[in-house]
């Protein structure tokens, strides 16, 4: 498997004037949705898969993605990143980090662009398609930051503008992430 693990990033990192509504609660009500990882105790164990393609904006996502599960109460030793070396490797990637049974939860960060052949539209839906069927066959919530623009141009406009808004994504899916295990968690096993 052709994996890089990233350094974690400090959680002191984190601005305290920054901190998402869910902080608060951050450990309460904590389970584990595969195996037995998360409890009232322990915060879950989550997987990034980010794609090398476009690195510098997605490693903006991923870091605004780790520095909002900090503020969340996931410490960074729960947090591990993966590279793999574009979009349309993340599901397999995830399927097998899902099937593992080491992680509590999956998420997925990329960009995926029009490079003049309309190979985007395909390559963004295999990888929606791949994650999905990862999360309803492993019952492991595997959570999207994949981004398809319908135009991006390599200009300091563009990369501006994106570097920006994987910033805003990686919070949110951070944010989805969370809410998703603890409403999950509130459900009755199968």
């Amino acid at each position: 498997m052709n994996q890089t693990l990233t350094t974690p990033t400090s959680p002191s990192s984190a601005s305290p004037n920054s901190a998402s509504p869910h902080a608060a609660s951050a450990h309460s009500a904590w389970a584990p949705s595969r195996g037995d990882h998360a409890t009232p105790s322990a915060p879950p164990r989550i997987a990034i898969i980010g794609a090398s393609w476009h690195g510098d904006i997605v490693g903006q996502g991923i870091e605004s993605l780790r520095k909002e599960l900090a503020r969340g109460g996931v410490p960074a030793e729960h947090v591990q990143t993966f590279t793999v070396p574009g979009a349309f490797e993340i599901p397999l990637h995830a399927q097998r980090l899902a099937l593992g049974g080491h992680f509590d939860a999956i998420v997925a960060v990329a960009f995926v662009v029009n490079g003049g052949i309309y190979r985007h539209e395909f390559v963004s839906a295999a990888v929606i398609d791949g994650l999905m069927r990862v999360q309803l066959d492993s019952d492991v919530p595997v959570f999207s930051a994949v981004l398809t623009p319908r135009d991006f141009h390599e200009t300091e406009e563009h990369q501006q503008f994106f570097l920006a808004h994987f910033v805003k994504k990686g919070a949110e899916v951070a944010n989805a992430c969370l809410q998703t295990l603890r409403a999950l968690a509130s459900l009755p096993m199968h």
